[in-house]
């Protein structure tokens, strides 16, 4: 088995259509097939079902489908590892943010870091949670940052930093009479959030905010990001609810961050790394992160 069976395999996963597949791959549609049936016959199974009009990847396909990804994802670490070592570096630290977020205090921790061991790569990598989750089990990642405790056995889930959550109102809004909002007065209103299958962990905590309200939403649009969810509240189209100071970090103009009342409980961070003895590179950031953590 080579990379380029594996490669071919992803594309035509993803695309579900061999000619597209090549297209990306830069390739031929014939080899592309021809790749695909080498691999079929050293696994010894069917990875797509096949007819003139669709391709469809079989139960087999999809099983083979969730590693392949992480032997790319194992590449691309080995290929960081020597560059930092060539360019002078003499530990890495691999941190893992879940998708959608935009944690404030991340830029001063990393430039602590980066001022007190200018010796250490620090790599980012933006993944979904469960992702994040599994990648620091196969040691994919060192840490992580995410807005859940729920990551399973074996993680700590450690809180650094809170941030209240807000309603984000586009300026003008009659809402804005309130100097703090009533969780019922804004659901009176187009609400939108980013979904929970790109912001899981905000997506929870705010769906069990809304719970505590007496009354259903009129209206929830759900997005792909929090960029989108910021154009839409700026264009006007909807209420939105994030963290204060995501809010306050968002270019889109004519959006003002209002608090909710109630004393509803703030968007929490967490740091997240594996329940055994760190690494000293890593014992150290974990250090400077509860240096910063909230009370």
């Amino acid at each position: 088995m080579e990379l380029r069976h594996l490669r071919c395999f992803l594309a035509v996963a993803e695309e579900l259509h061999f000619a597209r597949a090549a297209e990306r791959l830069h390739i031929e549609q014939s080899p592309l097939s021809r790749a695909i049936k080498e691999l079929e016959e050293e696994l010894g199974v069917v990875l797509f079902a096949r007819t003139t009009r669709s391709t469809r990847i079989t139960r087999a396909g999809k099983l083979f489908l969730e590693h392949v990804p992480r032997v790319f994802a194992a590449l691309e670490q080995a290929r960081g590892s020597v560059m930092a070592a060539a360019n002078g570096f003499d530990a890495q630290l691999r941190i893992a943010l879940s998708v959608g977020m935009t944690p404030a205090r991340l830029p001063a921790l990393l430039a602590q870091c980066r001022q007190d061991e200018p010796e250490v790569d620090i790599r980012l990598f933006e993944v979904p949670l469960a992702q994040q989750i599994k990648g620091l089990h196969e040691d994919l990642y060192d840490v992580g940052f995410a807005q859940s405790n729920e990551v399973g056995d074996g993680i700590l889930a450690v809180p650094v930093w809170r941030d209240p959550l807000a309603v984000a109102v586009p300026v003008r809004h009659p809402i804005l009479s309130h100097k703090r909002i009533p969780l019922e007065e804004m659901l009176r209103y187009p609400l939108v959030m980013c979904s929970a299958s790109v912001c899981e962990g905000y997506a929870r905590h705010v769906a069990r905010v809304l719970r505590t309200a007496r009354t259903e939403p009129v209206q929830v649009t759900q997005v792909s990001s929090f960029d989108l969810t910021m154009a839409m509240v700026s264009a006007g189209l909807a209420l939105g609810l994030a963290g204060t100071s995501q809010i306050a970090a968002s270019r889109e103009p004519g959006i003002v961050a209002r608090q909710l009342a109630g004393g509803q409980p703030p968007l929490t961070t967490y740091l997240l790394h594996l329940d055994r003895l760190p690494s000293h590179t890593l014992g150290r950031f974990i250090e400077r992160a509860r240096k910063q953590a909230c009370p």
